[in-house]
């Protein structure tokens, strides 16, 4: 199952746009709120150029990409953790996703109205933090409330540690802080997960600009950018009407057009970058003639979880995994000639996969 990242934003902010662009997907985009009822979902390929460079001297029968899923969720408007416009259905489409794009209008377009009469970042962005944060706070405090009363009658550690952890969360959202911020023990986070609180998750903010704002200086990108910075946060800029444009094109015309606008890559491709830097992800690949394949997984993770994404019996009957660096590849030319250079290696189960790795799992069920 792909990661997912929810797109969120005031109405007509650009997100639906935005969603169209990358996702080839047929979202309405209409100058109006709530034009997005239902959460629109669209999967993307991960770019890497590695995947194709393995595939070239590999020659499989087949090439896999790693996918990510973008979810659009209906604009929000104050009030909406009391309910107002489309607010629960988008909080509960929100707590189901991995991490937060959160796009906000930097560009001014007197043909675009705005729900709030102007373009002001800083208030877009504080109007959905407080409805994530009222909507947390209405969470924990109706779960502290059951907990505290059994946690004053028992010793039952799983209990404590929870009425702990519920403690330090209502604390920091009662004082404005996002849930992410609290540091909680390794006890406390268990109970805390099946919170789903929507201020855990990472946010990524998107500064939805017009083409003059993709360059150099843009005051309300310059706001966005201080206020992720308070946050930790991260920014990439994106024009949705450019990138509604660069969809439509073919790969040639993509890549002129491209380097006409002083652009490296697609906004896609920077999204994507910032969504993976932002969950702490990156890839590695299983190759032979059959397939050659990308994965995903969290940095930090060791070989028998990174086999277990491809099937829960690798990692279950994991005995050891077969290793060497796609850059090791690239340099040889061949995997025959990577084991010459005693550069193929075979790792147990307290190996921690790199970025760029190449596996082949040895398992037992």
């Amino acid at each position: 199952m792909p990661l997912n990242c929810g797109i969120v934003g005031l109405p007509n902010v650009g997100k639906s746009t935005i969603f169209n662009a990358l996702t080839s997907a047929k979202a309405v985009a209409a100058n109006y709120p709530f034009c997005t009822i239902d959460p629109n979902v669209g999967v993307v390929t991960v770019p890497d150029p590695r995947l194709d460079k393995i595939a070239q001297l590999i020659q499989p029968k087949s090439l896999v990409p790693t996918t990510m899923e973008f979810i659009d969720i209906a604009g929000l408007v104050a009030g909406a953790s009391k309910g107002e416009g489309l607010g629960n259905q988008f909080l509960g489409h929100i707590r189901q996703t991995d991490a937060i794009a959160h796009v906000v209008r930097c560009f001014e377009d007197d043909n675009v109205i705005h729900v709030a009469g102007g373009v002001n970042p800083l208030h877009d962005i504080d109007v959905i933090n407080t409805e994530l944060l009222l909507a947390d706070l209405d969470t924990v405090e109706k779960r502290f409330q059951k907990v505290e009363k059994a946690a004053r009658n028992t010793s039952d550690a799983k209990v404590l540690a929870e009425a702990s952890g519920l403690k330090k969360l209502l604390e920091a959202l009662q004082e404005g802080k996002p849930a992410r911020t609290v540091e909680l023990a390794d006890e406390e986070k268990i109970s805390a997960r099946d919170l789903h609180l929507i201020t855990a998750k990472p946010m990524l903010y998107v500064a939805n600009v017009d083409e003059a704002g993709l360059h150099g200086e843009n005051k309300y990108v310059a706001m966005v950018e201080k206020r992720a910075q308070e946050e930790n946060g991260q920014v990439v800029r994106i024009c949705g009407a450019m990138e509604s444009e660069i969809a439509l094109l073919e790969p040639e015309e993509r890549n002129e057009f491209l380097k006409e606008m002083n652009l490296e890559e697609p906004g896609l491709n920077r999204l994507i970058h910032s969504a993976y830097r932002l969950l702490d992800l990156f890839t590695y690949f299983t190759a032979g003639v059959q397939e050659v394949r990308a994965w995903t997984i969290r940095r930090g993770t060791k070989a028998p979880g990174a086999a277990g994404v491809i099937h829960s019996d690798f990692e279950r009957g994991f005995i050891r995994a077969e290793a060497y660096s796609c850059e090791d590849l690239f340099a040889l030319g061949s995997e025959q000639a990577v084991k010459e250079k005693g550069l193929y290696r075979s790792e147990g189960k307290e190996y921690v996969v790199r970025d760029g790795d190449i596996l082949f799992f040895k398992f037992n069920v």
